[in-house]
C-alpha cells in the first residue's frame, strides 16, 4: 500500500465510517490539532528522558490517537466505541488528576504566573500545553456544531493542566528556576 492515495488532492478528506469533508472542516481542524498535540508530546518525550514524566506521557499519546479517531468519526455510536476501546472515561480523568496532584506534592505552590521556558524538556512541555489548549478550543467549537462526548473536552482541559505541571516538575528536577511574571 502506498502512503499517497491522491484522494485528497482536491482539498477533501475521508472520515472514519464513510463520508468526505473539506480539509478546512471544523472536524478536521479538531483532529488535526489533536494530532499536532500528539506529535508535540513525542518531541517532548525525546528531549532528556525523565522518569515519571515520560511514563505519564506515553499513555496520553495513546489516548490522543483514540480521541483523534473519535473526532474523525461522524457516527455517534462509533465514537462511543472509540471512547470505550481507549478507556477515555471518568476513571481516566481521575488518573490525570492524580498525576497533577503528584506533581503538586513535588512543587512549591504557585504564587504568580510562570513564564514558559526553562530546560528544553520543560519548554517543549509548555509548547505542548499551548497546542493542547488550541485543540481544546477546536473541539469545543466542533461540539457546538455536532454531538460529541463531553469527556473529550474534559480530558483535554485536564491534560493541559497536567502538561503545565509536568513542565514545572521538569524544571525543578533539572535545578532550573522558574521565571515569574
Amino acid at each position: 500500500m502506498k502512503i499517497y492515495t491522491r484522494s485528497g488532492d482536491e482539498g477533501a478528506t475521508a472520515l472514519f465510517g464513510g463520508g468526505r469533508v473539506g480539509k478546512d472542516h471544523p472536524r478536521v481542524d479538531a483532529y488535526g490539532d489533536v494530532d499536532e498535540l500528539n506529535a508535540s508530546l513525542g518531541m517532548a518525550r525525546s528531549i532528556q528522558m525523565i522518569p515519571r514524566i515520560d511514563e505519564v506521557l506515553v499513555p496520553v499519546q495513546r489516548d490522543l490517537f483514540a480521541i483523534g479517531a473519535l473526532l474523525a468519526t461522524p457516527d455517534l455510536e462509533k465514537m462511543r466505541d472509540h471512547l470505550t476501546k481507549a478507556r477515555i472515561d471518568e476513571q481516566r480523568i481521575d488518573e490525570l488528576e492524580k498525576a497533577i496532584d503528584a506533581c503538586e506534592q513535588e512543587l512549591e505552590p504557585l504564587r504568580s504566573f510562570i513564564i514558559p521556558g526553562g530546560t528544553p524538556k520543560a519548554a517543549a512541555l509548555h509548547v505542548a500545553r499551548t497546542v493542547c489548549r488550541r485543540a481544546e478550543r477546536r473541539v469545543v467549537h466542533l461540539a457546538s456544531e455536532v454531538e460529541l462526548p463531553h469527556l473529550v473536552v474534559i480530558y483535554l482541559n485536564r491534560l493541559s493542566d497536567l502538561l503545565f505541571m509536568l513542565a514545572r516538575v521538569a524544571n525543578k528536577r533539572a535545578g532550573a528556576g522558574e521565571v515569574t511574571w
